[in-house]
């Protein structure tokens, strides 16, 4: 994991719908527990606050960073991904969104762009300039600024084409289920690490990795022992231990003020 994403996990679980801005040399402690560097930390918040996901704000000499309204969205997604929405799609109606799209080659980094949006919203490539994602997926914000190059529909397969079949054409199952099996791996036993904050930290960090990755693809269409469903539990598990044993940790380390 990046510096940047573990500042995410920590803000999501320290500041996130708190109202408050925390003192840099707090957020340095607990990055010292994840073997962070005090300079990686300082970077990280820099650049944070040029991107507009961190407010910068002084309190005598110490300097204190708290949420934007940018980054409170980005900590709401990341909320619904982990605690809302599930590892496994258990609802699909076989409904399936596809986005066709044409760019000619002096357009490459716009297409590139494109397709780096679509794949962290979920969609995957069934063939050259067509990408799909399962269920209805509201893509009006991701697409607009091509409205000219793109078509948004949303479609059910029909005979020859089976469902099964266009889910391993458009997404690597094999590797998403491999993520899921490398941190049953990594969680099963307790991780080495200083303490329970640490540990917290690092697991939310792998977890939404994980499901950040995964465009959520209907049970039905998966093996009945798809490793996502173990996973999700070991995590909700180890997470709701953590909640308890890492927040007075927490709350000993991190200074914190108002925001407003």
């Amino acid at each position: 994991m990046t510096p940047q994403s573990l500042m995410l996990n920590f803000l999501g679980l320290y500041v996130f719908g708190r109202d408050i801005a925390v003192y840099s040399g707090s957020v340095i402690d607990v990055f010292g527990r994840v073997d962070v560097s005090e300079e990686a930390v300082r970077s990280t918040l820099t650049r944070m606050t040029s991107r507009g996901l961190l407010a910068k704000r002084r309190n005598g000499r110490k300097v204190y960073f708290g949420l934007t309204p940018r980054a409170t969205d980005v900590l709401r997604d990341g909320e619904r991904r982990i605690w809302q929405r599930g590892a496994v799609n258990r609802d699909w109606d076989g409904t399936w969104t596809l986005v066709g799209f044409s760019l000619p080659e002096g357009r490459r980094g716009e297409r590139h762009d494109l397709r780096s949006q679509l794949q962290w919203a979920g969609f995957g490539p069934v063939q050259n300039g067509l990408w799909i994602a399962p269920g209805t997926r509201d893509v009006t914000a991701l697409v607009e600024p091509l409205a000219e190059n793109v078509t948004v529909f949303t479609a059910q397969h029909a005979k020859p084409t089976e469902a099964a079949d266009l889910a391993r054409r458009a997404f690597d199952t094999a590797a998403i289920g491999a993520r899921y099996q490398a941190f049953l791996t990594r969680w099963r036993n307790p991780l080495d690490a200083p303490d329970d904050l640490a540990r917290q930290l690092l697991l939310h960090g792998d977890w939404l990795d994980l499901v950040r990755q995964d465009p959520h693809l209907p049970a039905e269409l998966l093996d009945r022992d798809w490793p996502a469903i173990e996973a999700e539990q070991l995590f909700q598990s180890l997470a709701t231990r953590y909640a308890e044993t890492a927040t007075p940790i927490a709350e000993e380390i991190i200074e914190s003020i108002p925001a407003s």
